[in-house]
C-alpha cells in the first residue's frame, strides 16, 4: 500500500483566489479556452504552492508560474 501524504486535501480548492494569484487566475481562463485545465495544487510545506495544468490534446502537464507563464518543463516529476 503505498503512503499518501494527501489525505483529507483536495486535489482543487474550492476557492482558487485562496491560493493563486490574480495574474495566474487570469492566465488559467485564457488556456482554459484552448482546453487545458486544471489539474491539482501541490502543496509543499513552507514552499508556493504548485498549479498543474493538463492539456488533452498534446497529453502534456504543465506548472501555472506565479508570473502566469505555462511551463511545459518543470522541475518536478508527475506519478503516473
Amino acid at each position: 500500500m503505498v503512503n499518501d501524504r494527501r489525505c483529507g486535501v483536495e486535489p482543487i480548492p474550492a476557492h482558487l483566489d485562496e491560493v493563486l494569484n490574480e495574474i495566474q487566475l487570469l492566465e488559467l481562463h485564457q488556456v482554459e479556452e484552448f482546453g487545458w485545465s486544471l489539474q491539482f495544487i501541490r502543496r509543499p510545506l513552507f514552499q508556493d504552492v504548485i498549479p498543474v495544468v493538463y492539456s488533452p490534446d498534446t497529453k502534456t502537464y504543465a506548472v501555472l508560474e506565479k508570473d502566469g507563464k505555462i511551463n511545459r518543463e518543470p522541475d518536478i516529476e508527475f506519478r503516473a
